[in-house]
Formats: structure tokens, sequence, C-alpha cells
């Protein structure tokens, strides 16, 4: 968990109202999705092509994981604090924590010190609800790969053996890596190995921050490779006609989320993928976003970055 001297530092710190940190973006409070006072969604037509290619995008990383963290969104927060109070406008565009981390040795993903976004125990626990969004998506499939299975209409004809498909939880929890489901008799479905991956490790997470539309989200979860028929033919999740369903669940997920530092600077916060497994990165979306309406946006690449 975090370290006290940081928790006392954020809680200490009397936040200003999400709609004045807009108006530092120029975004008016009726563009806002508010979550309260402190927190609120972005819409995407607020991105601007035509001004990203004039701002400036900072990339932070290091390389190699350690259990305790390297300090990139330390240094991410510290150095858009500091571009501001040399007078540039900046935003630092980051990924969201995942809650196993949260409480294990790593801790969470909202800095350190004097370098954090806020609310921070909001932001390590569950912000918008956009890893939520991720995990029913995932598992929606999960489910719909076992009910055809089942099923005796509609059936694909699904090797179960060969299905590469796992259910999420968004929980350090090693017991569910590798498990046998659909005992219990034909009531209760096909008898198959499966297992939990935790949520950032999920496709849909690295299909979500590489998204750069609803419509490009859609077609994205189409093409998950979901496992092979008896015949060694590929099925994808839109052969299980998935994708519809999966992408209104993340209907306001695919939206960045807007926050502030402790010294009232805008700070994005979006998607979280591992970087030892996917892109490691905020998403595409967050970064133009940021790119949009700020001249410099300062990002990170997360922890195993260079394995990718």
């Amino acid at each position: 968990m975090k370290h006290k001297s940081d928790i006392s530092i954020a809680q200490s710190k009397e936040l200003i109202h999400i709609k004045e940190v807009a108006k530092k973006l120029k975004v008016t409070e009726d563009d806002l999705e508010m979550y309260g006072k402190y927190k609120a969604k972005l819409p995407l037509s607020l991105i601007d092509d035509a001004k990203i290619a004039n701002n400036n995008l900072v990339l932070v990383t290091a390389l190699t994981p350690t259990p305790v963290g390297e300090g990139k969104t330390t240094v991410s927060i510290g150095l858009t604090e500091g571009l501001n109070k040399i007078g540039k406008q900046a935003t630092v565009v980051l990924r969201e924590p995942s809650l196993g981390p949260v409480f294990g040795i790593k801790g969470g993903a909202a800095g350190g010190g004097y370098s954090q976004v806020v609310p921070m125990e909001d932001i390590n626990l569950h912000f918008t609800g956009d890893f939520n969004a991720v995990e029913k998506a995932n598992n929606l499939l999960s489910a719909l790969i076992d009910n055809n299975l089942q099923s005796k209409t509609n059936n694909l004809n699904i090797d179960a053996r060969t299905v590469l498909w796992k259910r999420v939880i968004d929980m350090n929890d090693r017991s569910l890596r590798d498990i046998a489901i659909g005992l219990g008799g034909t009531a209760n479905g096909v008898p198959r190995q499966d297992g939990f991956n935790i949520t950032p490790a999920s496709e849909v997470m690295a299909i979500l921050c590489m998204a750069s539309d609803l419509e490009n989200l859609k077609e994205r979860l189409g093409n998950i490779l979901v496992g092979f028929t008896f015949d060694k033919k590929p099925v994808f999740a839109r052969d299980l006609k998935a994708e519809n369903a999966m992408a209104i669940l993340l209907k306001d997920a695919i939206k960045p989320n807007l926050v502030q530092t402790l010294e009232e600077n805008p700070a994005i916060i979006h998607g979280g993928p591992f970087a030892n497994i996917a892109q490691g990165t905020n998403t595409i979306i967050a970064t133009k976003m940021g790119l949009s309406l700020s001249n410099y946006v300062v990002t990170e690449a997360g922890f195993g970055a260079d394995l990718g």
C-alpha cells in the first residue's frame, strides 16, 4: 500500500472542483461527464487531430521491473508539475492502476510524496469503473464460449481443448490461474481446463488502449481469436456475435478520465495494460486527448516496457 506520508499529504490537500481543472484545458462544464466533484469523463469529440501535430509528447520509462516499481509515475507527475511551474501548459496522461498490486508490495499508481494525482484513494480503487467494464466484457465472451460448447443449436464445433480465452479478475489470486470448470453434471456445462488472468492482462484491455473510437473498438473485439474447431479452423469473437455486447459494456470505459495533481494541474488517467504482456501505456485516445488540449503531454510506458 501507499506510504503513510503519501496518504497524509494527499488527504490534507484541498482539491479544487474538476470543472476548474477542465477550465485550464479550455473544456467547458457542459462537456464534462462528472463522477462527483473531483473526477470526470471527457467526450471523444474533444480530440482534434489538427492540434495534435503542433504539440509535444514526452515519454517516461525504465528498463527492468522491480517489486516496488521504478518511480516512472512519480517522475511523470513531477515533470508535469515542473513544466507548469515554468509557464508551459502541460498535462500528465497515465494508466489506471490495478487493484491487485495496490494491495500488494508494489502499492498504487498515483505517484508519491508531493508528486501525486488525486483523489488518490479513488484512483487506486474503483475510480470510474473502467476496469470493471473490461472485466465484464472479457467474462461475457468467456460465458458465450462455454454456452456454445454446451449448445445444440448454432454450435460452432469448437474443440474445448483449444480454447485460448481465459476469464479475468482484478486481483492477485494465484489459486485461480488454473482451474477446472463445467463440473457437476450436464446442466453445468462441458468440463474443461480454464483459468483467470488479472484484468490488465486481458486482451480486451489491450484492445481498449489501441482503439480509435467505438466502431474501431467493436471491430477489434470481433477479431479476438478464441480457439479452433475440431477441423482446426479458427473461431473468432465475431463468430459468437460477441462484439456488439462487449462494446456496449465498454461504451463509457472508452472515454478518458480527468483528475488533478496536487498542484491542481490536469491529469488524464485511462486504460491499464501490463507492459510485460501488452503495450503497457495508457490509451491512444487519452494521449490524443491530452495532445489536443495541452502544449505538452507527459506519459509513461509501464513496467517491463523494454520487453515490447
